[in-house]
């Protein structure tokens, strides 16, 4: 069907003017199937093919949903029809009589839509002590229908205990079927805290549809319950000695309320018990407590009213009773009286006490007993054995010393004096002493080494250091102070070094010299502070690493030697001595100056050499400064210089110019 809608509309605009309008009313089911025939446009429909009607829409969606036929005046449903959506729609046929006629098609209801509840879930609360009949506004289900369809009623599913609640409803102006949670019982948390009722709402179809929401109802709590004790009447017993903070019983009670209003607190009641304050209960725990020492002579039993509240705004309370008798003991522990013999009248003795001397004088007494330190026997404890007890009368108690002490081994000791009385039960009483030994001079210091070894340059200047000795001393304070010096042995060369009095650094005082003593040994000595002061020594071995710093020296510096001409080779012709400060073996040499011949020469040009028979593993080389060509014996009147170089044990000496006529 093909329609020009400004034109049509225009058109209808003008003719709708001036002449009679019908209209024609139509219904249709919503969700019928495409194409299901709604009507037509007249009551007859027209048998002519040519089109008849001029279809003009009023609503939109008209030509979306519906379909009308411009030749019979058939109207049928294009697409799916929701009332929900569209509830009616409204168009104008024109014919070509000139009549027109308003076709309104209404889309009538079908229970398609379930009740919906806006939340899934609902959580609410009362207090248990809420009256009948109180009414909570629910949220009320929505339903999309109509009429009917629409929400009717509302049903507990389950969690309904004991018909607690109950519903109702009612409907207002908007439609809405509104509904109210009533209480329908008595509520008591303490039977049950919580609900979980599951709500349905149901439309009129039929079947009908349902909805559902679960209401979580929780009882809340009031102080509708005291506290209750387990038993109403408590015995005990305590006997009189028991001390302050002794525990004789513990009262328990309940309160089936919840947070503060089942908080149970205890006291006792003073205006009516205990106005002595023998006693004292902890509010928490309900444990009674011995609150001042008892005397069972004094008082036998003692009854108290103990009250049980809870923390409620009003609080509920409930009382109990107690009978507590004291019985009677031998409560008087001995008495422990120790006086220290020590020049002050410390707890202290001296490692130098010998076995049998006094340390400590003790006396002890019972206040139970009628004679004065009678009936009780004293033990002492600890120490190793090192210290005993001894006594002649049972009244005055010595401690002396067993065995032989020494403070570097053990220090202090913790003895424990304990007397006990014959008493039933007995009674004893323990001291505690902590003894400390005080510290005599009897170790000397000792080194870490009996020998040192250290090396130390030839050249080194005054002040340069050696070796780091240290000693200890086991001894304590002045005892083990230690001062450090060097022994004054001659033939040692101790002068050549100093020490410091307090670290033992060991530093040169002086030059050292090798060719003097190439390894000096120096006897350093500890020295403690006590009195009489204690020593020790140790051997430090400085060994002094020479330099090249001295010449041989000649005993002459110009020697005159007469040869006859016809001297036989192997002659000694000169004798002479030659000191050397670099090793004592070279302190006196004889060097003894003999003609040879130039055949026994070998490897070198000269005709004469220094012998020196005396000393092993030497060789000697001459070497000529001025030599002079075809030298033979006869011409010894000539002067010639030459220079001798001895090297003995990788040592170089030198000797002086020789001047030969």
């Amino acid at each position: 069907m093909a329609v020009q809608r400004p034109l049509a509309l225009l058109f209808f605009l003008v003719i709708t003017a001036a002449l009679a309008e019908r209209v024609r009313e139509l219904e249709v089911s919503e969700g019928v199937p495409v194409g299901t025939r709604i009507g037509f446009i007249e009551d007859t429909p027209s048998s002519d093919r040519a089109p008849r009607y001029y279809i003009v829409p009023v609503t939109p969606g008209f030509d979306t949903d519906l379909d009308i036929d411009a030749a019979t005046g058939e109207i049928r449903t294009k697409a799916p029809l929701d009332r929900e959506t569209r509830a009616s729609y409204s168009v104008v046929a024109l014919l070509t009589g000139g009549d027109n006629i308003q076709v309104h098609v209404q889309v009538l209801d079908e229970n398609d839509n379930a009740p919906t509840f806006p939340t899934a879930v609902m959580n609410i609360e009362f207090p248990e002590n809420t009256p009948l009949d109180v009414k909570r506004t629910l949220h009320p289900a929505k339903d999309l229908d109509l009429d009917v369809f629409n929400t009717q009623r509302y049903n507990i599913v389950s969690g309904n205990v004991n018909d607690a609640f109950r519903l109702s409803s009612h409907r207002e102006r908007d439609g809405v079927l509104y509904l109210d949670l009533q209480i329908n019982g008595y509520l008591d948390r303490e039977s049950v805290a919580a609900y979980s009722l599951v709500i349905e709402a149901i439309d009129g179809g039929v079947p009908p549809l349902r909805g559902e929401m679960t209401v979580n109802i929780t009882i809340q709590d009031v102080n509708d319950n005291q506290p209750i004790f387990n038993q109403s009447r408590y015995f005990a017993t305590v006997p009189e000695n028991a001390t302050v903070g002794t525990t004789v019983l513990q009262v328990f009670a309940t309160d089936s309320d919840a947070g503060d209003n089942g908080q149970v607190e205890y006291s006792i009641n003073r205006r009516q018990s205990d106005k002595d304050n023998m006693f004292r209960i902890d509010s928490t725990t309900g444990f009674i407590a011995v609150n001042k020492p008892l005397d069972f002579e004094t008082k036998e039993l003692h009854e108290l009213v103990i009250v049980a509240r809870d923390h409620g705004l009003q609080p509920l309370e409930t009382t109990a009773f107690v009978s507590i008798k004291v019985t009677d003991v031998n409560d008087n522990q001995p008495t422990i009286n120790v006086i220290f013999l020590s020049d002050d009248a410390t707890a202290k003795i001296s490692e130098s006490a010998q076995p049998g001397e006094f340390v400590a004088r003790i006396s002890v007494n019972d206040p139970d007993s009628k004679t004065e330190y009678s009936n009780i026997n004293v033990t002492l404890s600890g120490g190793d054995g090192h210290f005993g007890l001894t006594t002649r009368d049972n009244i005055i108690y010595l401690v002396i010393v067993s065995l032989p002490l020494d403070r570097e081994m053990q220090p202090n000791y913790t003895l424990r004096v304990v007397a006990t009385d014959t008493g039933t039960p007995p009674l004893h009483a323990a001291r505690t002493i902590s003894l400390k030994v005080t510290d005599i001079n009897d170790n000397a210091p000792e080194f870490e080494k009996n020998v040192y070894h250290a090396n130390v340059m030839e050249v080194s200047d005054p002040g340069t250091s050696v070796i780091q000795v240290m000693a200890t001393d086991r001894d304590e304070g002045n005892n083990s102070a230690i001062t450090y010096s060097l022994a004054e042995v001659p033939g040692t060369h101790y002068s050549w070094f100093q020490i410091d009095a307090r670290s033992g650094l060991v530093t040169t005082r002086a030059h050292v010299d090798c060719e003097t003593d190439p390894e000096p040994k120096l006897t350093v000595i500890a020295t403690d502070n006590g009195f009489p002061s204690l020593s020790s020594s140790a051997t430090v071995s400085v060994t002094i690493h020479d330099v090249n710093d001295n010449e041989p020296i000649f005993d002459q510096s110009f020697y005159n030697v007469s040869v006859a001409e016809n001297e036989n080779e192997g002659h000694c012709i000169l004798k002479n001595a030659m000191v050397h400060q670099k090793s004592s073996e070279m302190g006196n040499l004889r060097n003894c100056l003999i003609l040879v011949d130039v055949k026994d020469l070998k490897n070198c040009p000269q005709h004469l050499t220094l012998i020196y028979p005396p000393l092993e593993n030497a060789y000697m080389h001459w070497e000529w400064l001025r030599r002079q060509e075809n030298w033979v014996p006869h011409e010894l009147n000539e002067r010639d210089i030459r220079r001798c170089m001895v090297t003995t044990r990788k040592k170089e000496f030198f000797a002086s110019d020789y001047h030969w006529r």
